[in-house]
């Protein structure tokens, strides 16, 4: 394509009235999208140029005179596509490609029309992770009974949201329950009736979702096999036994520096003494 044509395009859109609208397309790393050129009804499409407008202001494609033409040393070189109704498809996307794009259209009438889309392009979410902490039971918790807290976590990927589903044969229901943390944390009360019921978290963002499920009564202390310690088990007997040693070694490193101070003073002074005096032999009182 001339250079002529594409300057007298930004020449249309700097210099005559134009309709701007706007819309907001979402997809996922990997993924391709495609940006629609919509127009008005009855515009005959004469030239049309698509740029990229915001985080950098580059060119992508243009149509004149019937030819697309799309061979532009931008951030798409190779991963941009206009076709025949003049939408432009990107892909593959990467996580820098969200931004703003323009279409600028002029008619047989020398007419205009501007379409303006933002692109956001979020990294699809990951499998989370689940885990279950059991609760110190009391007096005030019904005997045969687990309480249970459940924790997901998924990594740091933007407007990511957390929900929980319990899993059974009859529904997907949840029975009361308590959230934490934005949903990442939820605490239920579990009985011998719930042996089998699992719980399922559930990370999404605006263009994907993932779960991971856990039966959390099997890890109840109901449930403990003989032999094994639970974490308050552990954590009472590691941490006063890790203080004593902290302790010892403390007390140590005060007496024995100062005393083994001495010994080497009085050595070095043995050896510096009469050699007729034996220091083996000690006077008696």
């Amino acid at each position: 394509m001339a250079m002529r044509p594409l300057w007298s395009l930004l020449l249309w859109e700097a210099l005559l009235p134009i309709t701007v609208t706007g819309a907001q397309v979402l997809s996922k790393v990997g993924g391709s999208v495609l940006l629609v050129a919509a127009r008005p009804p009855g515009f005959q499409v004469r030239e049309a140029i698509w740029r990229s407008l915001w985080p950098s202001e580059e060119l992508l494609a243009t149509f004149f005179r019937g030819s697309l033409e799309t061979l532009y040393h931008s951030r798409f070189l190779g991963r941009a596509q206009l076709h025949s109704n003049l939408s432009l498809e990107l892909g593959p996307l990467e996580s820098g490609d969200s931004g703003n794009f323009s279409v600028l259209m002029v008619d047989i009438r020398g007419q205009t029309w501007t379409q303006t889309l933002q692109l956001k392009v979020y990294d699809a979410v990951p499998r989370p992770v689940v885990q279950v902490f059991i609760a110190v039971g009391g007096d005030a918790q019904p005997p045969k009974t687990c309480q249970v807290f459940l924790s997901c976590w998924a990594p740091n990927i933007s407007e990511i949201t957390y929900s929980w589903r319990r899993e059974t044969t009859m529904d997907f229901g949840m029975e009361p329950h308590s959230l934490f943390t934005d949903g990442q944390l939820l605490s239920v009360s579990l009985g011998p009736g719930d042996r089998g019921v699992a719980y399922s978290c559930i990370v999404s963002n605006p263009v994907s979702w993932d779960l991971a499920t856990v039966t959390p009564w099997d890890s109840c202390h109901h449930e403990a096999a003989p032999g094994k310690a639970s974490y308050k088990d552990v954590l009472l007997v590691v941490v006063p036994v890790s203080l004593l040693l902290m302790l010892v070694t403390l007390f140590s490193a005060w007496h024995w520096g100062p005393c083994s101070g001495k010994k080497k003073k009085d050595v070095r002074a043995d050896r510096v003494g009469p050699e007729t005096e034996n220091p083996l032999v000690q006077d008696l009182p």
